[in-house]
């Protein structure tokens, strides 16, 4: 409990009770809505980041963004409290500790236990990527647990402290440095200092790791930096399972942050292979290996982050740059190391000195030096020497090949991937596409993955695949192979976009995802295939999103898509004890459409098309009562009753994703007035 001298009002709507955490930005503590009584959680930072103004300034002016991300796998972000010597985040209080926690009581999780959890997370996250929110510090502790989580229902797990570590590193100008838990950071945010959605994939990606090994990947001897350093240069750690389910962890691991799955991509992948490993047992703890696998390539440096030579002895495990044979390099930097300390997976808020581009000594003069490069002279003469006569021998060979059986097959290119990601639909919708181009028949396998929020949902859905010249070439033979899918027809979607599609994957559960899959020739020509496919699946992402928001398009096809708003339509004037006859009006980006309704109150018949494919059909529809009593609303929410006089009352409804929906005011009397 908070001591006798410590004020424990927060503002005037809240009160802390007891301080249950402490982090490197702050202290949490759980408090007491006075206005509603509820229980929450204020994490209320330390005093120092108060003593630039243009931090509280940041908070203020980004309470909007934590405001406003909502989803049951984050954690809600209530209110922001900035008064006197204290600013306070106000969220959502969640009882079941975090995760770390829960891997301390009962160590490695059962592989489909775990995939769920982390998939959980990845939704959190794909919300919190639509809009443009960076975690930056994916960990066990961040992640909280709902009383009754093993049953992994909705909001069983949520992710906390989106933002916050940024905008302090913001505030203590690492923008260059470290910033995050050394145990969980991406390999860029290691080298350049920075880093985008992909680095909370990584994080994921490592986490997932933990909870299977009872142990972050690159965990071990040494310091921080060591730890860190292994990010960048080592390959994790294989684990004594499936190879599906390796190649999962794998690839949101990868070094390239383009080649890792997007958020909602690595989250469906995840829920597809759970149920294969639902017969597996947790893991047992995994033992620290004793040296780690380079990741190979070209030589490694991590700018700003080269250790000093200390000479033979000490120099290997910390090295700062490394060879492609693995070995180290011996040369003093010029700056100091950045002070992380012990290993830990705590969260780092350190600045990072930036070395020159280059921090290599050129050799001295001195005779010992002189006569060791004679000798590796000679021998690089030798050398060559014998590299000159295999290239003509070589030449010769391709000569003769070429005059007698027409030039040699080179070898194929590796194939290159590419990813895009549409912003989520009104509805909820959210749409992700990845493609992977092989070079050696020149096609792309292109996935996508259609996802839904609070609401279940189900297409058909445009897509569309152009050629690489949308405004000239012909549209590619699409071969799907996944998912049901014929050309759009113009005459009854009224959608004339060349090159489209109508897909369905089949129905959408709430917080779930399908995918669909396509095999696309493309003859990416140029000296850059991957900006080339990345470029071909941007525009295929802009032209499905431009022709499902075109304004001219009056049908009422695609409506997960299009439906941009819903108007919820009652009486100008009512009497008491009648029953309201209320419609639910689809908004399409063409405006309002009176002749198609979603639903009308008192239901009869079938559901239309378009409130099943928005809503579930009448399971998502609920009317409430915005008249302070004067309405009654049926036990299934669907018919709503006039009770008693009243001025300027309202209708409240709920269909779907579209929350908060309210009518036009009108006016209840009695009969006869």
């Amino acid at each position: 409990m908070p001591p006798e001298a410590f004020d424990s009002a927060l503002g005037a709507s809240y009160v802390l009770d007891e301080r249950i955490g402490r982090g490197a930005t702050g202290e949490v503590w759980r408090g007491t809505d006075r206005r509603t009584g509820e229980t929450v959680a204020a994490k209320v930072l330390h005093r120092e980041h108060l003593e630039d103004g243009t931090l509280v300034e940041r908070f203020v002016r980004e309470r909007s963004i934590l405001v406003g991300l909502r989803h049951p796998n984050v954690v809600a972000v209530r209110d922001l409290v900035v008064e006197g010597d204290r600013l306070a985040i106000v969220m959502e209080h969640v009882g079941g500790g975090s995760l770390r926690d829960t891997l301390r009581e009962r160590g490695p999780l059962r592989p489909a236990v775990a995939f769920r959890v982390v998939a959980s997370v990845l939704d959190g996250l794909a919300a919190a990527h639509d809009r443009h929110v960076v975690h930056r510090d994916l960990k066990p502790d961040n992640v909280l647990l709902a009383s009754a989580w093993e049953y992994l229902g909705p909001g069983a797990v949520k992710l906390s402290d989106f933002g916050i570590a940024e905008m302090v590193a913001d505030r203590t100008g690492t923008s260059s440095g470290l910033i995050g838990t050394p145990e969980y950071m991406a390999p860029e945010l290691l080298v350049t200092g920075g880093g985008d959605l992909p680095a909370d994939v990584y994080g994921a990606g490592i986490l997932l790791y933990e909870l299977l090994a009872g142990r972050t990947p690159f965990a071990g001897p040494g310091t921080g930096y060591a730890v860190a350093h292994r990010h960048v240069t080592s390959e994790p750690p294989r684990l004594p399972v499936p190879d599906p389910v390796w190649d999962a962890i794998a690839g949101m691991l990868a070094k390239d942050p383009a080649r890792r799955p997007t958020a909602r991509v690595a989250a469906a992948l995840l829920r597809r292979l759970a149920p294969s490993v639902s017969g597996l047992e947790a893991l047992d703890a995994q033992a620290t290996p004793e040296d780690f696998r380079s990741a190979g390539g070209p030589a490694t440096e991590v700018r700003g982050l080269v250790p000093p030579t200390t000479g033979k002895a000490g120099a290997e495990e910390d090295a700062g740059a490394t060879t492609t044979d693995g070995s180290s390099t011996t040369d003093t930097p010029t700056e100091p190391l950045p002070e992380l300390g012990t290993s830990s997976q705590d969260t780092m808020l350190r600045a990072m000195p930036v070395l020159p581009a280059e921090t290599t000594p050129r050799p001295t003069s001195t005779s010992e030096g002189t006569r060791r490069w004679r000798l590796r002279d000679r021998r690089s003469l030798a050398l060559i020497a014998a590299g000159v006569v295999l290239v003509a021998l070589g030449v010769f060979w391709v000569v003769r090949t070429a005059g007698s059986s027409g030039p040699v097959a080179q070898p194929s290119a590796a194939p290159v991937q590419a990813q895009q990601q549409s912003t989520v639909r009104p509805s909820g919708l959210g749409i992700s596409r990845s493609a992977t181009w092989d070079p050696s028949s020149a096609t792309a396998q292109v996935t996508i993955t259609y996802s839904a929020q609070a609401a279940p949902l189900r297409g058909p859905f445009l897509e569309v695949l152009p050629g690489l010249d949308p405004a000239g070439s012909a549209c590619p033979a699409v071969s799907w192979q996944q998912g049901t899918a014929r050309p759009n027809v113009r005459s009854v979607t009224g959608i004339e976009t060349p090159c489209a599609w109508s897909v369905d994957p089949g129905a959408i559960a709430a917080q779930g995802s399908v995918t669909a899959t396509a095999s696309v020739p493309l003859a990416l020509g140029g000296a850059d295939p991957t900006s080339a496919l990345q470029e071909w699946l941007r525009s295929a992402g802009e032209a499905t999103d431009g022709a499902t928001s075109d304004a001219e398009v009056t049908s009422t096809a695609y409506p997960a898509q299009r439906l941009t708003d819903i108007r919820v339509q009652g009486p100008a004037r009512t009497v008491s004890s009648r029953t309201l006859t209320i419609s639910l009006l689809p908004v399409w980006p063409s405006g309002p459409d009176e002749l198609h309704p979603l639903f009308q109150s008192p239901p009869q018949g079938k559901p239309a098309q378009a409130l099943v494919a928005v809503a579930g059909g009448t399971s998502g529809v609920r009317f409430s009562d915005g008249c302070s009593g004067a309405l009654d609303v049926s036990k299934d929410g669907l018919v709503v009753v006039a009770q008693s006089v009243a001025q300027d009352c309202q209708i409240g409804a709920r269909v779907g994703n579209f929350t908060d929906l309210t009518s036009d005011p009108f006016e209840i009397t009695t009969r006869g007035s």
